[in-house]
């Protein structure tokens, strides 16, 4: 039995739940959420608690099990308190500018790129910082990916785009000629 899958999920009172037909319905004070379960598992609410169960034990149904459990609980995280994930750009004249809902990279290349923010996600920008916020897990952290892809921190200088607090482990240089001539 799944140990993930087994554990109940507290709603609070300000979270309604609505399930018809696999379809799930989270609506928070932060907004509100949908996905389609389909009939992959039997899910229930009961007092206050989302139980998500298994309709046999076949070994679908248990690699799902705490896989959409952990989903839903995300989901009712996302509605009530929100996600957020920070970005941070290392490089001399590296920067980045709003413009409408659009950020503007300037990262090194002989033009800037253009990064369309999704519909969902709130970006704030604090020096060389990006703080992204939104309500779906999976949405925020697909978009701090993507913009972290267009400059990779690369192993030498350590230049370009990071999660904040990422660490990345830098290479050895070129150590020069150590003796004479070969």
């Amino acid at each position: 039995m799944s140990r993930i899958g087994k554990k109940p999920i507290q709603i609070s009172d300000n979270v309604t739940v609505d399930i018809k037909d696999g379809l799930v319905k989270i609506k928070g004070p932060k907004g509100e959420l949908t996905q389609d379960f389909a009939d992959k598992l039997k899910i229930t609410v009961k007092d206050k608690e989302i139980i998500v169960e298994r309709k046999d034990d076949s070994q679908q149904q248990r690699a799902l099990h705490g896989t959409v459990r952990s989903l839903i609980a995300n989901m009712v995280i996302g509605v009530t308190e929100g996600f957020k994930r920070s970005l941070e750009l290392i490089g001399v004249g590296f920067r980045v500018a709003k413009k409408g809902k659009d950020l503007e990279f300037f990262i090194g290349f002989s033009h800037p790129v253009i990064f369309n923010i999704p519909e969902g996600v709130e970006c704030e920008l604090e020096k060389n910082t990006i703080h992204l916020q939104s309500t779906d897990k999976q949405l925020i952290g697909e978009t701090a990916a993507n913009i972290r892809k267009l400059k990779k921190p690369e192993p030498y200088k350590g230049k370009g785009i990071r999660y904040v607090g990422e660490i990345v482990r830098k290479k050895a240089g070129k150590a020069g000629k150590a003796g004479g001539s070969a």
